[in-house]
């Protein structure tokens, strides 16, 4: 049977919540009708998970639609090139489970980001070599469920267990018909009967379970 691990990104294998505040601040300073111009680090992770409407509708609501996707793509743009240069906080123990885990398994990522937001992750870090694929919302404009079946289908996955760390990741897992393991570290609780993981380390040991 063949079994994919399928891994979220924020809050799961990195934090990149101040790196994004920082870059998307830049951007909003050049926009006079945008109300709150500095982002702190708390305030991307409140909408860390959510689809890039949802995000503006949270950080700018007083922003007219058509111009809220025009902000948004300026952000998505400026925040890859940011994080292809910068980085961001990776999890400790990320590239040991990579490493573990890519002996056994295919590795696979799947997010609600915006295009390049992954590439600039894997390119950073040069994890490329342990990721078999990806998919993310800013691709297709699917839904986390439908990226998690798709991947899985045009990978021929029989059985795929996604590790994310909020009850948004659970509940795209469940309708996507895979397993979940909980990034209890992450940025979320998640109230569901499934393996809590305190450390990415832990995880090719629960996977032997």
């Amino acid at each position: 049977m063949k079994t994919g691990i399928i891994f979220d990104m924020d809050g799961t294998l990195w934090d990149s919540a101040k790196e994004v505040a920082d870059s998307w601040s830049e951007v909003l300073r050049k926009h006079a009708n945008v109300q709150k111009q500095e982002l702190t680090k708390e305030d991307l992770e409140s909408v860390m998970g959510l689809t890039m409407k949802d995000i503006a509708d949270r950080l700018f609501p007083e922003v007219p639609e058509d111009e809220q996707d025009q902000i948004m793509e300026e952000c998505m743009v400026y925040e890859n090139a940011y994080l292809r240069e910068h980085g961001a906080t990776v999890y400790e123990g990320v590239e040991e489970t990579f490493q573990v885990l890519s002996k056994e398994y295919p590795l696979y990522i799947v997010s609600n980001c915006q295009s390049g937001y992954i590439e600039a992750f894997l390119d950073y870090y040069d994890f490329h070599r342990y990721i078999t694929d990806f998919a993310c919302y800013g691709d297709n404009k699917e839904t986390k469920d439908v990226n998690i079946r798709l991947l899985a289908e045009r990978n021929h996955l029989e059985r795929y267990i996604y590790v994310g760390d909020i009850q948004g990741d659970y509940e795209a897992t469940m309708k996507a018909g895979g397993e979940f393991i909980h990034a209890a570290y992450g940025f979320g609780e998640v109230d569901a009967d499934v393996i809590h993981l305190q450390d990415i380390r832990e995880l090719p040991g629960a996977l032997k379970k």
